[in-house]
């Protein structure tokens, strides 16, 4: 399975284990509320979906009342078909959840990661937010050199690009270390003490990527309409 396949599997786990949807409202979710996925491919779905099932993580169920299904049958329409996470595909997804290694903070891991911090344990959270951090540092320090070395050689617009570049990752770690030290003093994200609170959860699964630092990111790709499934 692909780096890229294995992300979209876990953010659809993810959303299902809020409630059963539809493909459309899967793709809607995916495109809107999780950043990362923005642009991905509109044939990239329904593989994965059927992918899920076959694993037995998922069930595939008809959302049409029988009448509607008998009015649909008539027309020459499919159906809306509903998935629903399946026991087994819950507990998956908690094995995926409590992964700290790092497939969970590289770039666009880490941001579906993030979007469901609010069903993650605190404990978690710290190692793969310590990851993402020192993984960062790394890249900063490389960069850094890298700015030293050829400065003199580049005009001002690429020596400008390239610290752009710095500046966001800065900017990056910085938000990084406050994430941390509230994790560890115990606060959620409005600063209160305690664990994640209901109210955290929604925030967080459905808009928290949205702020997320990017560097490269992708314009929007509309899909296409779907009322097939």
């Amino acid at each position: 399975m692909s780096r890229r396949s294995g992300i979209l599997e876990f953010a659809v786990l993810g959303l299902l284990r809020e409630s059963p949807m539809h493909g459309y409202e899967l793709r809607k979710r995916l495109n809107t509320s999780l950043g990362v996925f923005r642009a991905f491919s509109y044939g990239t779905l329904y593989p994965c979906l059927k992918t899920l099932v076959a694993n037995g993580w998922l069930i595939e169920e008809s959302g049409n009342a029988p009448e509607d299904a008998l009015a649909a049958s008539l027309a020459g329409r499919r159906a809306k078909i509903v998935y629903r996470l399946t026991a087994e595909g819950k507990e998956h997804f908690e094995e995926l959840l409590s992964q700290t290694g790092p497939d969970a903070y590289e770039d666009e891991h880490f941001a579906a990661r993030f979007a469901f911090f609010g069903q993650t344990s605190r404990d978690v959270r710290v190692r793969v937010l310590e990851g993402r951090r020192s993984r960062l540092e790394e890249r900063l320090d490389k960069m850094r050199v890298s700015f030293a070395r050829t400065r003199e050689r580049l005009d001002d617009y690429t020596l400008e690009l390239q610290r752009h570049g710095m500046e966001s990752v800065e900017r990056e770690v910085r938000w990084l270390n406050e994430l941390i030290e509230s994790e560890r003093a115990g606060r959620d994200l409005r600063g209160s003490t305690g664990g994640p609170a209901q109210s955290s959860q929604q925030n967080n699964t459905t808009g928290a990527t949205g702020n997320l630092p990017r560097p490269g990111d992708t314009p929007r790709t509309d899909l296409p309409d779907d009322t097939a499934t």
